[in-house]
């Protein structure tokens, strides 16, 4: 209406649709940064070694230049409004990863391991572009709730069916050709956490009786989920992998606090794990070793045995300093046959340093804080939980290993992310990685349907 020459909304007029920026130019920069980094890395590493650069440099850089730029092109088309670092973050800790393993090749030729990580790479950025092209709403996975704890269990009871592998229970090798299931099975876990927690937060939260200063739901709701969560840790000591074991406990009761607010679960959980880690670690001779040199990293080397593993990654740490040795200059070999796999973090703090180091431990800050912000945006309750759960995983292995190899908890024997030598592990840590670019996607476009923007 109008009123001395003035027009006057109506108050009911809806707001004005808001188109928010894309920002997948900044994708693309910061990719191109992570791409040219890891040329660098692996000419540094021929530099140092041989003098020249590596005859497959160009190759190399090609690549990884290619694969990423495939990546960035089914975000721009299928998640134009994804969070614009976490790609660029997968893509530099996969190639400085690739550059690490290339770098211990050189001291073992006769095991070399990083054409076949180059491929299983190949095929985790092959796995992220299907992932973000065919998954166009994350709440679809909340259907499937019942069958991906079905194949979560049945990937992990299978290992037991097969030989041990240095003490644990958690391979399939046929014929030369080896997987790691228990790596998929915890990306169908958080699935089913997030669905089932999502469908009965309420009662989680609100029903039940009050024991002391927590509220324990009634045995109805919590049941099902505690029994999964019990048959999988089951499984797992049965298989003496104690760090996925670790993995599955710490995003059950992070799944748990987040989807109840109670922060009572927290307590509960830590005395859980603590009673179940001395449990396990007195009891399991193959898990009480690793605590005995844990505890008395330096008694091989006093008894005149020589160093042990855990011990050669103590003095790598120490001989990197600040800035480390330099790329290829490093004599992390000597920690032995887990040096590209469970001590790969022990070669990046030597060569690269506390401050090489403290970068890559920023990158998966940063990674996980993005998983975590994009929970916080999402309105449904099974995407928030989600996006923690997937955030939390890397939170929590990073910090297993990293604890272990640097001497802060016992050993597990787990893959660091993206970096560590291990096919299954990088193709389920790309598959984080499309999962949370979806739902932070899903987190910002939320508010150009309803002409509302986000902070």
């Amino acid at each position: 209406m109008s009123k001395a020459g003035t027009t006057v909304a109506r108050a009911d007029t809806p707001a004005p649709a808001v188109r928010l920026p894309r920002r997948r130019g900044i994708e693309l920069a910061l990719i191109v940064v992570a791409v040219l980094l890891s040329v660098y890395g692996y000419c540094a590493v021929g530099l140092a070694r041989a003098g020249t650069v590596p005859p497959g440099a160009a190759g190399y850089g090609a690549g990884l230049g290619v694969l990423a730029l495939v990546a960035h092109l089914a975000v721009r088309f299928r998640a134009p409004c994804a969070d614009p670092l976490l790609l660029p973050i997968g893509v530099l800790l996969n190639g400085l990863g690739l550059v690490l393993i290339y770098r211990l090749d050189l001291e073992t030729p006769g095991d070399r391991a990083a054409p076949a990580q180059l491929v299983w790479s190949t095929l985790g950025v092959a796995f992220f572009i299907v992932t973000v092209l065919l998954l166009r709403d994350h709440r679809v996975l909340q259907r499937y709730a019942y069958v991906s704890v079905v194949g979560a269990l049945g990937l992990l009871i299978l290992p037991i069916l097969f030989p041990a592998v240095n003490g644990a229970r958690i391979w399939i090798r046929i014929a030369g050709f080896s997987i790691q299931p228990g790596e998929f099975a915890k990306v169908l876990l958080a699935v089913f956490f997030a669905a089932y927690l999502a469908a009965n937060r309420g009662a989680l939260a609100y029903a039940g009786r009050r024991v002391w200063r927590l509220q324990l739901p009634t045995g109805r709701v919590l049941g099902p989920i505690v029994a999964i969560w019990l048959l999988s840790v089951g499984v797992l000591i049965l298989e003496r992998d104690l760090g996925t074991s670790l993995l599955f406990f710490g995003l059950f009761v992070v799944l748990l606090y987040v989807a109840t607010g109670r922060t009572g679960w927290i307590a509960v959980g830590l005395l859980l794990a603590a009673l179940g880690a001395v449990a396990v670690g007195w009891l399991e001779p193959h898990v009480h070793s690793r605590v005995e040199d844990w505890l008395h990293p330096l008694a091989s080397i006093e008894a005149g045995q020589g160093p042990n593993q855990l011990s050669q990654s103590l003095f790598a740490f120490a001989s990197g300093g600040m800035l480390g040795t330099g790329l290829g200059l490093g004599h992390s070999v000597l920690i032995g046959f887990a040096v590209k796999s469970d001590f790969i973090l022990a070669t990046a703090g030597e060569e690269l340093g506390l401050a090489g180091l403290s970068a890559i431990f920023l990158l998966y800050g940063l990674l996980v804080e993005r998983g975590y912000r994009a929970g916080l945006a999402l309105r449904d309750p099974f995407g928030q939980l989600l996006a923690v759960g997937l955030a939390s995983i890397v939170a929590l292995q990073v910090f297993v290993i990293a604890g272990g190899v640097t001497g802060l908890i016992p050993l597990t024997g787990m893959a660091m992310p993206f970096l560590a030598q291990g096919g299954s592990s990088v193709v389920t840590n790309w598959a984080i990685v499309a999962l949370l670019v979806r739902l932070s996607d899903s987190a910002r476009g939320q508010y150009e349907t309803d002409g509302t923007a986000a902070a």
